[in-house]
């Protein structure tokens, strides 16, 4: 990957050193407090859905009764039909409504596995050993849920079509396999939508394990950088096709959508999972926040109601990532590599092999705050010392421009401190 500096001597890396050292020091010498830490919304995007706060419920009445008080565990019919539309469900009946947050439906779902099992099989927690598959890089959060509940990962490597197939076929014929973590649109963050071949391919997974699930959390689901552009192929109707329907679940939230402190979530699945689901649910909770699916509903609408409000939010987005993939493009090429993302919320940047870690430690040091190198793989551990995920999301332009050149200069001096020590 490396061309920059290459052939350059000893002399001629130090000179370049010292350049770089010097731009490092005008950088610190800014003061900058800036953070591409985590896929947070910034304050103009969270204002677009000002509106949810000003919609007046005074008579509005479900189908399912007084939004008001106790019940209604799966959520308002209304809404459940939202996420429907949204998900691409054929029926209400495979969709529940959480919370604000899809990861805690995750994260549910792990812990009821555990304690209960899934769909009458055995509790995990009676098992010797329970592993699950993990595309990497990945999300740092679906690996911290693992890691909390004891369960051992296993690293898959992502391809530009999605998780390498190779490796998911040879992985699940062990029985201890029971998941997989997927984020199929605008993989967090590599910003890589799967292909109709891997999508076929988890179709036809045939794995030891009866109990095994497909996380397929579809987060970015209509989060679009340029036209709206509906290309995922659809999983739950491929396995539906093959009978195989009990073997996902998926995940999608409005998180990105409206409020991520205030928004609702979802999960669909199989009738058959579904009953599942209430089952064990029913002992945790009277019934959920049907006052804020409500507001949803009425704020959001419908499929297209939702696609017109990403499209505000593109509009301040996309030339944010621009902005960012511009510098790197000015500065890195022939250095480092990175995508170019659709949509999403990430870019994805791999430094020269071990130099995330030094490169985020600088710059930590001018202020600008990065996900921790390693995040993006199971137990911290990148095995290559090489990915840094970006989320340009929260600063303004401006910000982002300083931000974005002063990690060109960590980068270029984490690598040519390892060249020095040669």
């Amino acid at each position: 990957m490396q061309k920059l500096y290459d052939g350059l001597s000893r002399e001629q890396l130090i000179g370049e050193r010292n350049k770089i050292l010097g731009l490092y020091d005008e950088y610190k010498a800014k003061n900058l407090k800036l953070n591409m830490m985590r896929g947070v919304q910034c304050a103009e995007q969270l204002d677009l859905s000002g509106g949810l706060l000003n919609i007046d419920l005074s008579g509005y009445k479900s189908k399912d009764g007084d939004i008001r008080n106790y019940g209604v565990l799966a959520g308002i019919s209304e809404a459940r039909e939202l996420f429907r539309e949204l998900i691409g469900a054929e029926s209400i009946d495979e969709v529940i409504i959480g919370g604000n947050s899809s990861l805690n439906l995750m994260h549910d779902c792990m812990v009821r596995a555990i304690i209960f099992g899934v769909c009458g099989f055995e509790p995990w927690s009676r098992l010797e050993k329970v592993k699950f598959l993990c595309p990497v890089p990945g999300y740092d959060r679906h690996f911290a849920i693992c890691e909390y509940l004891g369960i051992e990962m296993i690293n898959i490597r992502m391809t530009r079509e999605g998780p390498d197939m190779d490796e998911v076929e040879e992985a699940v014929k062990d029985p201890a396999v029971k998941g997989i973590w997927c984020v199929p649109k605008y993989s967090n963050p590599d910003g890589i939508i799967y292909s109709d071949a891997v999508v076929k391919r988890f179709a036809d997974l045939s794995p030891a394990a009866e109990d095994f699930r497909i996380y397929w959390d579809n987060a970015y689901i209509v989060h679009d950088l340029g036209e709206a552009d509906d290309n995922l192929p659809d999983l739950f109707s491929e396995l539906k096709k093959n009978n195989k329907e009990d073997y996902i679940y998926i995940f999608a939230s409005a998180s990105k959508i409206t409020f991520p402190g205030a928004a609702v979530s979802a999960i669909c699945a199989s009738v058959k999972n579904i009953k599942d689901i209430l089952r064990k649910t029913v002992v945790q909770t009277i019934g959920p926040d049907k006052i804020n699916q409500a507001r949803h509903v009425l704020f959001l609408k419908n499929l297209e109601g939702i696609k017109a409000h990403m499209k505000k939010h593109r509009l301040i987005l996309a030339p944010k990532f621009e902005v960012v993939l511009k510098i790197l493009e000015k500065n890195l090429s022939g250095l480092a590599e990175w995508n170019k993302p659709e949509g999403g919320y990430f870019i994805s940047l791999f430094v020269p092999e071990n130099c995330a870690r030094r490169t985020v430690e600088l710059a930590k040091g001018l202020g600008v705050v990065l996900t921790p190198a390693g995040a993006t793989y199971p137990y911290g551990k990148d095995p290559r010392d090489s990915n840094i995920r970006i989320a340009p999301t929260f600063p303004d332009v401006a910000e982002l421009e300083q931000a974005a050149g002063a990690l060109c200069v960590c980068v270029k001096l984490a690598y040519l401190e390892k060249l020095l020590m040669k």
